[in-house]
């Protein structure tokens, strides 16, 4: 079955830091841009990040550049959300997604995980 599962969200201060795991299984998503969007409460849904399949030509949306990195690993079917100086308006439920074609903001990525919730305290 296949599956993405989010790891590593929480509470933290303002100008701190997180780092986000997507752990693919169960299908070919070696071979799908994989990546990240958000949504908090009230708002829309945000595009964050994106990333090839062979881990090149890395998306940042404009809002998080300069703070949020995005990598895989391949052999570990694995992406990282690196998320540097937080703020309170990062706070949001964080996805993984990927999709055979593309990944990329105003598109809704086929496959989902469940969400990690990322709180930032001021």
């Amino acid at each position: 079955q296949e599956q993405l599962a989010e790891s590593g969200g929480g509470l933290v201060q303002a100008g701190g830091s997180l780092r986000l795991a997507c752990a693919a299984s169960g299908g070919t998503f070696s071979t799908y841009p994989m990546g990240w969007f958000r949504q908090a409460p009230g708002k829309e849904r945000e595009f964050v990040a994106a990333i090839n399949w062979n881990g090149r030509a890395p998306v940042i949306a404009d809002s998080v550049e300069g703070r949020f990195t995005i990598s895989r690993v391949m052999v570990e079917n694995t992406v990282y959300l690196q998320m540097n100086d937080l703020q309170p308006d990062d706070t949001a439920v964080y996805y993984c997604v990927a999709d055979p074609g593309f990944v990329a903001p105003h598109m809704t990525p086929v496959y989902w995980g469940q969400g990690t919730q990322v709180t930032v305290s001021s």
